[in-house]
């Protein structure tokens, strides 16, 4: 398999021919470019969010009042990348069938940041592997367009595009106001990882994974001080 470069972005291991407009869920992770920490750190194996990182998980919140068709589930933003699980909702007639898990006696699994409602789906197909290295890489333009060329259906790649746009200038407007760390020509690497989530095991691997991301930083892959040629 053709490994991606996290440096330049230039090799593309998304799934060819899917489509993702479809209803599911998906499992994301957007880096800093050049893993510069900026959002905070970890303190005592939990993630300590900075201005900055707070302005990145309100966006992330906020991002369903501009796309009707999504829930969150499970994230974190860490000092230099950030993980989610995000659910494009199933059209209207469809059938979908939704397990709530329960932690503490409770139908509600809580962020690290306690914030975070987990759902759990089950969806058919064949079962993914545990959580290592996200699989795969979303695709930036989509295909799902009318005869006139107008764009009928939103993609994971149009939603996390609109998220990078918007961070992006508020993090601009709080370098130049709030003295935040400048970046080096973009706040995000051109590219970012994802992972379809086809299974019940895969969605409980990965929750557990981006829930314990903080308490693992020192063998995070993401953490600079585990740089590594990729």
């Amino acid at each position: 398999m053709t490994k991606y470069n996290s440096e330049n972005g230039r090799k593309n291991m998304r799934l060819r021919g899917y489509d993702y407009s479809c209803a599911g869920l998906y499992f994301i992770t957007i880096c800093v470019k050049n893993r510069a920490c900026l959002f905070g750190q970890i303190q005592n194996k939990k993630m300590q969010l900075n201005e900055a990182g707070r302005m990145v998980e309100t966006e992330w919140i906020k991002l369903s009042e501009r796309f009707k068709n999504i829930r969150f589930h499970e994230y974190i933003v860490m000092p230099n990348h950030f993980h989610a699980i995000l659910e494009i909702v199933v059209p209207v007639g469809a059938t979908l069938v939704v397990v709530h898990p329960i932690v503490d006696d409770h139908p509600i699994k809580k962020s690290t940041h306690d914030n975070t409602t987990i759902l759990q789906t089950k969806n058919t197909g064949e079962p993914e592997q545990t959580i290592g290295q996200p699989q795969g890489i979303a695709p930036t333009t989509t295909n799902n367009q009318n005869e006139t060329g107008t764009q009928t259906k939103k993609t994971l790649g149009d939603m996390v595009g609109a998220f990078e746009s918007i961070t992006t200038v508020n993090y601009i407007h709080g370098a130049r106001t709030n003295h935040w760390p400048p970046f080096e020509g973009k706040l995000w690497q051109r590219n970012y990882y994802d992972h379809i989530i086809r299974d019940e095991q895969s969605y409980q691997n990965i929750s557990e994974y981006v829930f314990n991301n903080p308490a693992k930083w020192d063998e995070d892959q993401f953490n600079p001080a585990n740089k590594r040629s990729e």
